[in-house]
């Protein structure tokens, strides 16, 4: 990750700042996107007790250090 973009994923807001990001309405393009990538969520993983166990993968794949990496 470059310095520039650590800086701006790192920022912090002010509450108006977030406020004025999160009151913008989503866009037809970010519904569209958002309900596309669900459908191929269901369709990969189209029983509740599939979904469940990649979320459990994933949670587990989430939870482990990373080599290099401190603990936070």
């Amino acid at each position: 990750m470059t310095d520039r973009l650590a800086a701006e994923v790192n920022r912090e807001l002010t509450a108006d700042q977030a406020r004025a990001y999160l009151d913008q309405p989503i866009t037809t393009d970010e519904r569209e996107a958002v309900l596309g990538l669900v459908r191929w969520f269901r369709r990969r993983y189209p029983t509740p007790a599939e979904r469940l166990a990649y979320a459990r993968r994933a949670y587990a794949r989430w939870s482990r250090p990373v080599a290099g990496r401190p603990l936070r």
